[in-house]
């Protein structure tokens, strides 16, 4: 048996606090919530949109305190005020599955870190 692939973190319903076409990629991220959940800048991420059902992939780099905002093309696959999880993923190899435990952050008003917890 091969790698396979895990959830790694999880920003659990964070809100969009904006948007920006103009911009070439990514995704914006309060640098308390890339701490909190242990993401790195340039990471791949997955959005999911909570309100929209839309689903794409991007990058992280650091926003301002309590921003989500997508930028780029990821621009259209939200809007403000829509709640988003962003995760990303990790490739175990058989014998690390067992001890694996990803980071779930729950996300509250003004992005705000309501808990986390590794499970």
């Amino acid at each position: 048996m091969g790698l396979r692939t895990f959830l790694q973190a999880k920003l659990h319903r964070a809100t969009i606090t904006g948007t920006e076409v103009d911009y070439e990629g990514s995704v914006a991220i309060c640098p308390h919530l890339i701490e909190a959940a242990g993401l790195y800048v340039h990471e791949r991420v997955d959005i999911y949109n909570v309100d929209n059902g839309e689903r794409f992939s991007t990058y992280v780099i650091f926003g301002k305190l309590g921003e989500i905002c997508l930028n780029g093309a990821a621009a259209h696959k939200g809007s403000p005020g829509q709640r988003v999880i962003i995760a990303s993923y990790t490739q175990l190899a058989p014998e690390e599955i067992a001890q694996h435990k990803p980071t779930v952050v729950l996300v509250g008003e003004d992005n705000q870190i309501k808990d986390r917890r590794t499970s």
